[in-house]
C-alpha cells in the first residue's frame, strides 16, 4: 500500500515576519495511523529537501500522542528532513495521496502547477485523494477532465472563516479555505470549530482542522482497502 504525502515548502506567513510551513499533528497523525496499517508513505514538497515546520504547531498545547511520537521518532525526522522533490512523482506509483494542512499551501500548493496536475491525474484515475485543514487550499484551480472545479457539486469542509478568525490570520492568508472552496461549487459544511469533521464525496475526503486528521486517515484507509480487494 503505497500513499503519497504533500507537503508544503512555504515558510513565509505573509508579510508578518513570522513563519509557517505545515502542521505537525495533520502530518504525525495520519502518517502514524496509515503507516501502523502497513502503508508504505513517501512524503514529497514543490522543493525537495527540509519541509518547513509550522512553529505554532510545534508549542506545548498542540501536543498529541501523535506529535509527541515523531518528535522522539528520528526516521520520521528524516523523510521530513529529505522530501522527495514533488516533479518526480509519478501518480501510477501510489494508490492514494493525502495533503496535510498549516497555513504553507495557502502560498505555495494552491497554484503550485506540478501539484495541480498530480492531483488531476490520481482523481482521473479515481484515486482517493484526502486533504485536512488548510490543504484544500491545494484544490483551488484543480479541474475535472471536462474543464469544471474538482470540488464543484461535492461535499467538501475545511479550515473555516470562523477558525481563521480565532487564530487572527483573516487578513494575513492571501484566501480563505471555506470561501474559496464556495467560489469553486463546493457544498461546503462545518461543524464546530475545532471539532472533528470530515466528509467523504467520492474518492474525495475533506477534514476541517487539527482534530480532523486522524479521522481523514482513517476513512482513506477505508477507501484504499476495497480497491485493492476489487
Amino acid at each position: 500500500m503505497n500513499i503519497l504525502f504533500v507537503l508544503t515548502s512555504h515558510d513565509e506567513l505573509g508579510n508578518t515576519g513570522k513563519k509557517t510551513g505545515f502542521w505537525i499533528e495533520e502530518f504525525a497523525s495520519p502518517y502514524y495511523a496509515l503507516i501502523d496499517n502497513g502503508a508504505t508513505i513517501t512524503v514529497a514538497t514543490p522543493k525537495g529537501g527540509k519541509a518547513p515546520i509550522d512553529p505554532t504547531s510545534d508549542t506545548e498545547d498542540a501536543q498529541t500522542p501523535a506529535t509527541i511520537r515523531f518528535k522522539s521518532d528520528p526516521a520520521t525526522q528524516e523523510i521530513i528532513d529529505n522530501t522527495v522533490m514533488l516533479s518526480t512523482i509519478n501518480e501510477s506509483d501510489y494508490e492514494a495521496v493525502f495533503y496535510p494542512g498549516g497555513h504553507g499551501p495557502l502560498w505555495d500548493l494552491a497554484n503550485d502547477e506540478t501539484s495541480i496536475k498530480l492531483i488531476e491525474s490520481f482523481n482521473a484515475a479515481q484515486k482517493p485523494i484526502g486533504f485536512v485543514c488548510h490543504a484544500p487550499a491545494a484544490l483551488k484551480s484543480v479541474k475535472n477532465a471536462d474543464g469544471t472545479p474538482l470540488v464543484q457539486g461535492k461535499k467538501v469542509t475545511g479550515f473555516s472563516n470562523t477558525e481563521e478568525e480565532a487564530v487572527q490570520l483573516t487578513n494575513v492568508v492571501p484566501f480563505l479555505v471555506e470561501d474559496m472552496l464556495k467560489e469553486n461549487g463546493g457544498i461546503y459544511s462545518k461543524g464546530d470549530d475545532w471539532a472533528v469533521h470530515v466528509l467523504q464525496d467520492g474518492n474525495l475526503i475533506t477534514g476541517q482542522n487539527p482534530a480532523s486528521s486522524e479521522l481523514v486517515a482513517e476513512t482513506l484507509l477505508k477507501v484504499i482497502k476495497p480497491l485493492r480487494n476489487a
